[in-house]
């Protein structure tokens, strides 16, 4: 029986098996995993090991159909469409090709995500867009667009994105990629001090073992299975 203390899990996937079709070999073998709420988690492992399909899964964006993926709760195997939403709404998204809107601002690129919530007003989500890209760094950049950002801005842009709707989960798909040493160690403190503040799950995806230091847990992904979980 746990205790009434013990931290609630964020993700609980149980014996998870994922192909893209039936005539395909499976990416996914068995895979299982707990994240507690409040953790911050890096997957790494080669290329082509299921990293980013697993990503995908866990945050509701594909269906898996064998095993038990369960996100705050919530059943994603089998859910209604109303369940995924409802996991989406719940979790923020940070891709490394920042997947921003090249005819809006910054400011206007974050504010969308606060769309959705017909409980504020217009000021209100431009308020809270303003105060995300302060605190991310990006004053004085509120107004210009991706094309006049340096990679690493917008990638601070895609972040402010990913928090500024206070999402309970927070899942980042090689974040760091395509920036620089400098760059991808400020994207992911800002990323860790900003969701720690909230108690929000991080959930990234990388390549980059520069940035191991920042994870609570490291967990090992090879040929679509776990090989290893370290702190």
């Amino acid at each position: 029986m746990p205790t009434s203390n013990a931290p609630e899990a964020a993700i609980a996937v149980e014996d998870l098996l994922f192909s893209y079709s039936p005539l395909e070999p499976p990416v996914l073998k068995g895979v299982s995993l707990t994240v507690h709420a409040g953790d911050i988690v890096i997957m790494t492992g080669p290329s082509g090991s299921g990293k980013s399909t697993f990503l995908t899964i866990v945050g509701a964006l594909r269906h898996a159909t064998q095993g038990r993926v369960s996100v705050f709760g919530q059943n994603l195997i089998g859910a209604s469409q109303d369940t995924v939403l409802a996991v989406r709404r719940q979790t923020g998204y940070i891709f490394q090709d920042h997947n921003l809107l090249e005819s809006l601002t910054a400011l206007q690129n974050v504010s969308m995500t606060l769309e959705m919530d017909g409980g504020l007003t217009e000021q209100q989500r431009h308020d809270a867009s303003f105060a995300m890209l302060k605190n991310v760094g990006l004053s004085g950049h509120e107004h210009k667009k991706p094309g006049a950002l340096s990679g690493g801005q917008r990638q601070r842009v895609s972040i402010a994105r990913a928090l500024v709707g206070k999402p309970k989960m927070v899942l980042a798909d090689e974040p760091t990629a395509s920036l620089d040493k400098a760059s991808g160690q400020a994207c992911v403190e800002i990323l860790k001090a900003l969701a720690l503040e909230n108690g929000t799950t991080i959930f990234l995806v990388s390549h980059d073992y520069r940035i191991l230091n920042q994870a609570h847990r490291i967990v090992e992904l090879e040929d679509g299975m776990i090989r290893s979980v370290a702190p």
